[in-house]
């Protein structure tokens, strides 16, 4: 008896056809929340009131050692990732590309320059509330491909399930460490730091109502899981003989 490799059958290729055309669905989607969470970011910076305080941490250290704020975004993601893998945290591919990508398309939008620069107080606080409504349609198409949470919001579970401190207190202790944090590093803070702190979770939650998305619903996978995926071969394309 010898175990020999049968024919894939129509069935086989329905299967996989099937199950691959749902992986990049859901794959582009998460790309295209990258796109509108780096165009977003980007919007609230060119509002000019103030950045959000991640990216005034970002751009005070960003000017600091003359590197590009999507540059250090990067190597801000690459250290967050190594400290909360240490901690135990588990990551995606959502989680390596949130840390890659964004920076990289932050900078692409910075060079072409599209979107204005405000210089009116009111139009640039306009501008910030768009720029806090397209992160949070990115966020939508960015959780909701299931990939895993972003290095930021992994440090902010993480020191949640470390320290048993409330996740809301949590993140905000992260972001007034970064704003203080940028503010010595020279990156600008003003009204608009104040209004993204306080808008983000009315305009995530505004959203995500809209669309009807429930984010506690989503099944994050992990990087082996989506390994074993790629990899996986059916039982059914063997067969005794």
């Amino acid at each position: 008896m010898s175990a020999q490799k049968r024919p894939f059958s129509v069935a086989d290729y329905l299967y996989l056809e099937k199950h691959m055309r749902a992986f990049f669905v859901r794959l582009l989607n998460m790309l295209i929340g990258l796109v509108f969470y780096a165009l977003g970011i980007v919007v609230t910076m060119q509002a000019n009131v103030g950045y959000a305080p991640w990216e005034v941490f970002h751009a005070g250290l960003s000017g600091t050692i003359a590197l590009s704020i999507g540059l250090i975004s990067i190597i801000v993601g690459v250290v967050i990732v190594i400290i909360v893998t240490a901690m135990g945290e588990k990551l995606g591919l959502g989680t390596i590309s949130n840390m890659l990508l964004i920076g990289i398309f932050v900078d692409i939008i910075l060079i072409i320059d599209i979107i204005p620069q405000m210089e009116s107080f009111i139009y640039g606080s306009m501008m910030l509330i768009v720029g806090l409504f397209t992160i949070s349609i990115g966020s939508y198409f960015y959780i909701g491909s299931g990939f895993g949470a972003g290095p930021r919001d992994n440090l902010m579970v993480v020191l949640a399930r470390k320290t048993k401190i409330p996740v809301g207190v949590c993140r905000s202790l992260i972001e007034l460490t970064v704003t203080i944090s940028g503010w010595f590093l020279g990156g600008m803070v003003g009204a608009g730091t104040v209004i993204t702190v306080i808008g983000i979770g009315f305009c995530v939650q505004t959203t995500f109502k809209i669309l009807k998305f429930d984010v506690t619903a989503i099944k994050h996978e992990s990087l082996s899981d989506t390994f074993a995926f790629l990899t996986a071969k059916r039982n059914s394309g063997n067969e005794n003989i």
